[in-house]
């Protein structure tokens, strides 16, 4: 099922301000939707407050995640550089994991480059590196960075 254009709209809007373009993180359009059409892939906005954004209200934040046997990898996660520092990331991690827990997974994954900003907030979540891929992403610029991936059980005592 294809999400309605405005929450794509939206999703994409706060891509564009939160990820920074020399690090070619962003997805296109097309694959945002192509990714949610396949079926086993979710996502979650979230206004200012951390709510479902009201129609017609922008997003603050996202995130993207494909559901696999027993795990959840977090595909793209972000908050508009206007809204951080508000708590949000960590609500949409919260969300996220409930969501997951009820399509079954006991996972979640998540593969990040070295330096990701975001790192300090997917370990107090509970997160762990558990493998690295060295020089794995390419930047604009040509130079390479590790890519690190991460995981987080999800606590089975909310079933």
């Amino acid at each position: 099922m294809t999400p309605p254009l405005d929450d794509i709209d939206r999703l994409m809007a706060v891509m564009a301000a939160a990820f920074d373009p020399a690090y070619g993180e962003a997805w296109t359009r097309r694959q945002v939707e192509d990714a949610l059409v396949i079926g086993n892939c979710h996502y979650i906005l979230v206004d200012a407050t951390g709510a479902a954004p009201a129609p017609d209200t922008p997003a603050a934040g996202f995130s993207l995640s494909r559901t696999g046997f027993e795990e959840e990898e977090l595909l793209l996660f972000a908050v508009a550089p206007q809204y951080r520092g508000r708590g949000l990331g960590k609500t949409m991690l919260a969300m996220l994991a409930a969501d997951a827990r009820g399509r079954g997974a006991r996972r979640l994954l998540l593969e990040m480059r070295r330096g990701n900003g975001a790192e300090a907030l997917y370990r107090q979540f509970g997160f762990t590196p558990i493998g690295l891929r060295p020089n794995y992403y390419r930047m604009h610029d040509g130079s390479r960075v590790d890519a690190i991936t991460f995981a987080a059980t999800i606590d089975p005592a909310n079933d």
